[in-house]
């Protein structure tokens, strides 16, 4: 049976506006192949950091500016921003598998995630997103009920809580789609975080840690691997310090040392170790990489990036 490897890409592989997207998914499409040719099924998640801030300012300049039109959810936002990206990364892919004479289907899920609204997450939003905005702006939206935060001097901008994923909503479909061997883009920017309500599904002000979404996807599908790609090859303790160490391998006892003694950045490092402690606890000869899109390869072969095993 050929391996399966869930893989999420950082923003640094999907560039930053539409051109940069372009480019950057070509390279990202050449991994992908690659991969598919070593024989491996691949489901696919992603960042979206600069696309939804784009989305989110977009949509919320249209509605003040002309009668009728309200301003956009967050939830939204995060749908239009799978969209965004799940084209482009689908069509490149394809485009690349075609050039190597390989026919097989890629395919967007949109797809819901489950969060607790009683989640402490809540109460303490650090995710910023969108526009600056001057301190009169910020204080009409603190008003609305809303979260803003002063940045370095650069004006005001809205942030939002990042809970916790708790269900992957169309995991049914993903899994159908990875057993019929075709690769499946699912759980863009975390998900659209949707909270439940009887029977319906709500859309929750949030932005979804993506590499947690990512780590639950792994899980969800019976992974054998799961990959986090970002802007450093390998993981480090004494992160930018004179006395730097990079770490090749890691267990569990010793990634839970390095969280317990603060080693890594909550925002960037800590949610990539946790969602690789929690994937590699799900099963027997799981393992998580942590690396570049350069070193993703090699780390496969046991010559780049950190590992992170039982």
């Amino acid at each position: 049976m050929k391996k399966r490897i869930v893989i999420s890409l950082g923003h640094k592989d999907l560039g930053t506006n539409l051109p940069e997207q372009k480019k950057a998914i070509s390279k990202t499409a050449k991994l992908i192949a690659d991969l598919i040719e070593d024989g491996y099924q691949i489901a696919l998640t992603h960042s979206n950091a600069p696309q939804v801030g784009m989305i989110h300012t977009a949509m919320n300049e249209f509605g003040k500016q002309h009668n009728g039109y309200t301003n956009a959810p967050m939830s939204v936002c995060s749908a239009m921003s799978q969209g965004y990206i799940g084209y482009d990364l689908q069509n490149g892919i394809r485009s690349e598998l075609l050039k190597r004479g390989i026919l097989k289907s890629v395919s967007t899920i949109l797809t819901q995630v489950r969060v607790d609204p009683y989640d402490e997450a809540f109460y303490t939003p650090t995710k910023k997103v969108g526009r600056f905005m001057s301190a009169a702006e910020a204080q009409i939206e603190d008003e609305k009920g809303n979260f803003t935060v002063e940045v370095d001097g650069k004006g005001y901008q809205r942030i939002f809580a990042s809970p916790k994923p708790k269900e992957i909503i169309e995991i049914d479909a993903i899994r159908a789609l990875l057993d019929a061997d075709q690769i499946v883009i699912a759980c863009g920017g975390g998900g659209i975080p949707v909270m439940a309500q009887g029977y319906n599904l709500r859309g929750a002000s949030a932005v979804i840690e993506k590499d947690l979404v990512g780590g639950l996807l792994a899980k969800e599908v019976n992974a054998d691997i799961f990959i986090i790609l970002t802007a450093v090859d390998a993981v480090s303790i004494k992160f930018n310090k004179p006395n730097e160490e990079t770490i090749l391998q890691m267990n569990i006892d010793n990634a839970r040392k390095y969280i317990d003694a603060n080693e890594f950045e909550f925002a960037s490092m800590l949610p990539k170790v946790e969602a690789s402690i929690d994937f590699v606890l799900s099963g027997e000869n799981k393992k998580s990489y942590i690396t570049s899109l350069e070193k993703c390869e090699d780390a496969l072969r046991g010559v780049a990036g950190t590992v992170i095993t039982k």
